[in-house]
């Protein structure tokens, strides 16, 4: 056994075991503190739920994008080419400025009819 002044070696090495048994109850209670404390598990429960709807809905826009791009260029090839006013060129746009014709002339015989 040695001896370094201070007491026997037994003695030296029950200290440092008692040091470690120390440390090692201190990380126990403290991790059984945090199994305990309920509001902090609760909180970290609700931001992992955040995050993980934060990264659903960022999945789940990207996918609705794109699936809408794709509906987009479907119907721009079935419909044909794009006036840069944004409206189609075809029928549609004549269709309306003919129908607002026919009532503003109806409109003016209206009140030509009340002049007589």
């Amino acid at each position: 056994m040695t001896s370094n002044g201070t007491g026997d070696g037994d003695t030296e090495a029950l200290r440092a075991e008692i040091r470690r048994t120390r440390v090692e109850l201190g990380e126990t209670v403290e991790a059984l503190a945090a199994k305990a404390d309920v509001k902090a598990r609760l909180r970290t429960s609700a931001e992992q739920a955040k995050e993980r709807m934060r990264e659903q809905t960022a999945q789940t826009v990207a996918r609705v994008r794109g699936q809408a791009a794709q509906g987009v260029e479907a119907a721009r090839d079935r419909t044909g080419p794009v006036v840069q006013s944004g409206l189609r060129a075809g029928p549609a746009p004549w269709a309306a400025i003919a129908a607002g014709a026919v009532a503003t002339v109806i409109v003016l015989l209206i009140i030509r009819g009340r002049r007589r």
